[in-house]
């Protein structure tokens, strides 16, 4: 669960073993107060995530030096279990842009796009997951976007982070087949998944979707995630919410919601396993 203030008093203290939460660093790099303390009393009690949106790995701009000291600070006290950020540019000219940008998926930009996933490692002693974007028009590029991931982790060691409504809403705006991508992402190195609601453009109605994270995860977005869990077993899956907060108790029943999947895929999985042994056995 995306771990929102409006959701500590719920969270602390919630008879759930196997609600994981995830925080985005950036709102918490501050000297003190209420906002550390209640993430210090989560995180003693459950799994906690790290999950970036400022670091603009992808840009041609250097890195921002302090904003790798707050996080390293933040990682030494609260010592994530996993921590990730975006295959994308948000800085130009030192000035932050309010978005996460697409690559042009070029031999150059990967290797800026390593040359900072190696540099931002090495600063906070950790390897990272690095996620896939949502893509609103269609880019030029030389490497198919999985493949521009994978090997983005296979020269930096980092891992990758597989964000299904990314996935669902990219393929609606830019007309591709979202199986045939998932058929191509490096499902081995995928440490976590992300599922989430968009919404239509209030412009363009639904021929435009955009990743709002402010709504319900949507039914194609569900069939999805069980199609990449079909495929790569069960893994760690994050119902993320950034706006238009449900009561808390909706939110947790869209996360037990996520774990019937899992489990349905995992005695799936187990179920195959035991057919192909008895196979076997016969043969």
């Amino acid at each position: 669960m995306s771990l929102k203030p409006a959701y500590y008093r719920e969270v602390l203290g919630l008879d759930d073993r196997d609600l994981w939460v995830e925080v985005h660093p950036e709102n918490y790099m501050v000297e003190g107060g209420p906002r550390l303390a209640w993430l210090e009393a989560i995180r003693a009690e459950r799994p906690l995530s790290f999950h970036g949106v400022g670091a603009s790995l992808g840009g041609d701009e250097p890195l921002d030096q302090d904003h790798l000291a707050w996080l390293t600070a933040l990682v030494d006290r609260f010592q994530p279990d996993s921590i990730s950020e975006h295959a994308t540019w948000s800085a130009c000219n030192g000035h932050y842009l309010a978005d996460l940008l697409p690559l042009p998926r070029t031999d150059e930009a990967l290797a800026i796009l390593c040359r900072h996933v190696e540099q931002f490692q090495e600063a906070i002693g950790r390897t990272i997951l690095l996620e896939n974007p949502s893509v609103y028009l269609p880019l030029a590029g030389d490497i198919p976007e999985p493949e521009f991931l994978a090997e983005a982790a296979k020269r930096t060691g980092c891992g990758l982070l597989l964000d299904v409504n990314n996935v669902y809403v990219s393929a609606h705006n830019v007309g591709y087949d979202p199986k045939r991508y998932l058929d191509a992402f490096d499902l081995d190195r995928v440490g976590e998944i992300h599922i989430a609601g968009h919404d239509a453009d209030p412009n363009h109605g639904d021929a435009l979707l955009i990743d709002t994270h402010a709504a319900p995860v949507r039914m194609g977005v569900w069939e999805l995630l069980d199609y990449v869990l079909e495929r790569a077993g069960p893994k760690p899956v994050l119902v993320e919410r950034d706006a238009e907060l449900p009561a808390f108790g909706t939110m947790l029943a869209e996360c037990r919601a996520a774990d019937r999947r899992i489990a349905l895929n995992r005695d799936r999985a187990d179920a195959r396993d035991a057919q192909g042994a008895a196979r076997l056995a016969r043969a």
